[in-house]
């Protein structure tokens, strides 16, 4: 499994914007997809984009599509989660994880988890 840490996460106002970054310590990074997801207190963990391993396909949550933007460096083992245009419903910790291959959006394909770091949105 590869390990994987997140950082970024902080407050932000509503209609501002938060980078995230997900670091691995894989030297192999190339090997995973890379998805980003959230749970809000009180609700179920949920997807919101994945980056396929050579960044040629993504995938993005309906509510967050147009707003965030996932991308990828292999060379510095980081995958980042742009997020433009925040919302309230944005708060949640937000974590990544790692899949084989693919961009589906089933938590049960991501076998590595980071720790999560917390993105909170105000009106």
């Amino acid at each position: 499994q590869v390990q994987l840490v997140e950082s970024g996460g902080g407050l932000a106002q509503a209609g501002g914007s938060l980078r995230l970054s997900c670091a691995a310590s894989e030297r192999t990074f190339n090997n995973y997809a890379i998805g980003w997801f959230r749970q809000a207190p009180g609700k179920e963990r949920e997807f919101v984009a994945v980056i396929s391993r050579y960044a040629s396909a993504t995938n993005y949550a309906d509510s967050v599509k147009g707003r965030f933007t996932i991308s990828r460096d292999n060379a510095k083992n980081t995958v980042s989660l742009q997020m433009n245009s925040l919302k309230p419903e944005d708060t949640a910790v937000y974590y990544c994880a790692a899949r084989p291959y693919g961009t589906g959006n089933r938590q049960s394909d991501f076998g590595s988890w980071g720790q999560g770091t917390q993105v909170t949105v105000s009106s």
